[in-house]
C-alpha cells in the first residue's frame, strides 16, 4: 500500500516537498502552500494542518485542513483541502488513510467535525463523510457539494 501517512508538524524536513507537490498537482501558487505549511509548522492552532502518504521516500498522496476551502460557507469551517493520491497508486485506500488520519489528528486537538467541498458524488461516503449542503466556490460557474464529518471514535 503505501509506508506511512506523514504529519507534516512532525516532520518539517518535508516542507519543501511538499509545497512543490501540492502546487503541481493543483496549480495554487506555491508561495500559498509554503506560507500554510509554515504556519502549521509554528503551531499556533490546530488549524493549518498537512498530511503527506509517502511510498520509498516518494509523496504519493497528501491533503490539508485548512480554515476555508475557497468558498462562500464561511460557517463551515475548518475544511479538508487539496486530497489527492497519485494515479498509479489509487484504488489502493490511500486517500481514506489520508482522510481518517486527518480527522482522528484534528479530533486528538479538540477539532472533531471538518468539511469537504468537492464535485465527487460518492466517493467520501465510503469514509465516514456525509453530504451536507451545495456551496459556491469562489470563481467556479455552479454550485459543489459540502461533506462533513464528524469524529466518533
Amino acid at each position: 500500500m503505501h509506508d506511512h501517512i506523514l504529519t507534516l508538524r512532525d516532520q518539517p524536513q518535508w516542507l519543501d516537498r511538499a509545497a512543490a507537490w501540492f502546487h503541481a498537482k493543483w496549480g495554487v501558487p506555491l508561495d500559498a502552500y509554503r506560507e500554510s505549511m509554515a504556519q502549521c509548522l509554528r503551531r499556533e492552532g490546530p488549524v493549518p494542518q498537512w498530511y503527506l502518504a509517502a511510498d520509498h521516500g516518494e509523496i504519493i498522496g497528501g491533503l490539508g485542513v485548512i480554515e476555508n476551502d475557497f468558498h462562500n460557507r464561511k460557517d463551515l469551517s475548518p475544511n479538508v483541502c487539496a486530497v489527492y493520491v497519485e494515479e498509479p497508486h489509487r484504488c489502493r485506500g490511500i486517500a481514506g488513510a489520508l482522510l481518517n488520519h486527518a480527522c482522528a489528528d484534528l479530533a486528538g486537538m479538540g477539532v472533531d467535525t471538518l468539511y469537504l467541498l468537492t464535485d465527487h458524488a460518492s466517493f467520501y461516503e465510503r469514509y465516514g463523510w456525509r453530504f451536507l449542503c451545495m456551496a459556491q466556490g469562489d470563481g467556479e460557474p455552479k454550485p459543489s457539494r459540502m461533506y462533513v464529518h464528524q469524529w466518533n471514535p
